[in-house]
């Protein structure tokens, strides 16, 4: 077994040991192996290390589960990247508090020479659907990287977009790399991981729990060059990612919206308090990044009037003309598809441009091309 990779991994298992501490256990010891070679009296005189940490280190508990770790990652084909390798993200080394290490599925390079942000409310609205699919669609030309983290409402949305678009998407999730969460996107992740990225500083088991979302939004905020808050109310973690990211010299992006709707609060908050560029088209991106187009020929492909169908679509298709507005559970029992194919069918009609998906896990027809009749 790799040794250094080993060691890497038992490192982030140590508690009391986050990013900054382990960088500052590494600069005085030479290097991660060295670490738990080092005695242990040598180790507490590290400044902010002391009795408790040292003593942690030295017990090598962590390395079982280390051993774990790695036969998950070789048999899933997951890369670890570690903060000091070529591959790991140039953009999170610029963060202090950046994370060790990294567990990436998928072949997208986080090194992408453009990368963007796209975050808000789970709740999302038509208008911040429309905003998002339409901005995404005019960033084609210059090729960005979509980052975002595979949750209801704008981040899915993303995703979607940017995979609809031809253009590459990465996803930081807040749990292990043993699982999708929410369930519902399990199909979006596999698509994720054939066009791009799923990536995580959490190790395999590790469940959605609430308090790890915040760790999940600095990789977000440091994964970027520039952040877009689509719809975000004026608390929540949207404004806490587009916070972190103006301490990380971010630009931050808000699409404003009417003073009376809820889930535009967040965005006039951050364009009002001057912490946000107002973002109305993708030109204005364009401007404030200084991007020059990379493939002038590279367009979004509009969903066309006369698509093809199969046999499962045209059931899923032919079930919402009948039931439009239809949510998950709805679909799942008036079709008989599990739940797991129904949401892949869906996925797969949204990319061809008949279905749409709502806020609340509903779902209507966009147009009705290639239906069967009543």
């Amino acid at each position: 077994m790799d040794e250094e990779l080993l060691c890497r991994i038992a490192l982030t298992r140590i508690p009391g040991i986050g990013g900054v501490t382990a960088k500052k256990l590494i600069r005085y010891c030479g290097g991660v192996k060295e670490i738990f070679t080092e005695k242990q009296s040598a180790l507490k005189k590290i400044p902010g290390i002391g009795d408790s940490i040292a003593g942690k280190i030295s017990q090598h508990q962590s390395f079982k589960e280390a051993e774990r770790e790695i036969r998950f990652i070789r048999k899933h084909n997951i890369r670890p990247l570690f903060y000091q390798d070529e591959e790991y993200p140039y953009r999170l080394k610029q963060c202090e508090d950046g994370p060790l290490l990294l567990f990436v599925k998928g072949k997208a390079d986080l090194n992408h020479p453009r990368t963007l942000a796209v975050i808000g409310t789970r709740n999302m609205t038509s208008y911040g659907r429309d905003m998002c699919e339409q901005i995404i669609a005019g960033l084609v030309p210059y090729d960005p990287m979509i980052i975002s983290g595979l949750a209801y409402g704008v981040d899915a949305c993303a995703h979607k977009a940017a995979l609809h678009n031809g253009l590459l998407t990465a996803a930081a999730l807040g749990h292990g790399l043993d699982r999708i969460y929410p369930p519902l996107h399990a199909s979006l992740g596999r698509k994720i991981t054939e066009n791009g990225a799923l990536l995580t500083d959490f190790l395999s088991g590790s469940k959605p729990e609430r308090e790890n979302f915040p760790k999940r939004n600095r990789i977000i905020a440091g994964l970027c060059d520039a952040i877009v808050v689509v719809e975000a109310a004026v608390t929540g973690g949207a404004l806490i990612t587009a916070n972190i990211a103006n301490t990380y010299n971010r630009d931050v992006f808000a699409i404003p919206g009417r003073v009376t709707d809820p889930y535009s609060t967040g965005c006039n908050k951050l364009i009002r308090i001057n912490k946000a560029h107002l973002l109305e088209r993708a030109d204005d991106i364009q401007y404030i990044m200084n991007w020059e187009p990379v493939n002038e020929k590279k367009r979004a492909t509009p969903a066309g009037l006369f698509v093809v169908l199969s046999s499962e679509e045209k059931t899923m298709a032919g079930f919402l003309k009948r039931n439009n507005d239809a949510g998950i559970d709805q679909i799942v029992a008036g079709t008989g598809f599990g739940l797991s194919k129904a949401s892949s069918i869906l996925l797969n009609l949204e990319f061809k441009g008949v279905v749409q998906s709502l806020p609340g896990k509903v779902f209507t027809l966009r147009c009705t091309a290639d239906l069967p009749e009543e």
